[in-house]
């Protein structure tokens, strides 16, 4: 076991942790966000979604010893209100069915609106093509996107 001081939606929070436990372990069990959520375990569904120094990264695959002084955001750190464009915009075009992979899709957009405020179809399209939505939300999830770039 080993002691990591991660800086964590802007607050440096100390933990102790194997070097091969996965970020999205430390911030769901040892500092008790659960908003990111473990979907494949394998980096390939999207559900683990964070901010890595403001990329999109997938935490159930990012072991917490390649942290190292990076700043992370999760989805409890995008909006103190949860007014982010983002969150509104998912509201506004109600995107959530089962909700479960929303944490991650809202992050990984964040990531793509961060880069390009005013992205094309396209764009939102490839850049999101990683992010599964067992519901099949993806129109709205795209609509949304486009609805929050114009708020930013």
């Amino acid at each position: 076991m080993e002691n990591y001081t991660l800086t964590v939606n802007g607050k440096k929070q100390e933990v102790t942790a194997s070097a091969d436990m996965p970020l999205l372990w430390v911030i769901r069990d040892l500092l008790d966000m659960k908003g990111t959520k473990f979907g494949c375990g394998q980096a390939l569904c999207g559900a683990c979604t964070v901010h890595v120094d403001g990329e999109a990264v997938r935490s159930c695959s990012l072991p917490v010893s390649e942290v190292g002084n990076s700043e992370i955001t999760t989805i409890e750190g995008l909006s103190e209100n949860g007014d982010h464009p983002l969150q509104e915009a998912w509201v506004e075009h109600v995107v959530p069915q089962c909700g479960y992979c929303q944490t991650g899709q809202i992050m990984n957009a964040a990531a793509l609106l961060n880069k390009n405020p005013t992205p094309s179809e396209l764009e939102i399209e490839a850049a999101m093509e990683g992010n599964l939505c067992r519901c099949g939300t993806y129109n709205r999830i795209k609509d949304a996107i486009v609805t929050a770039s114009k708020s930013l």
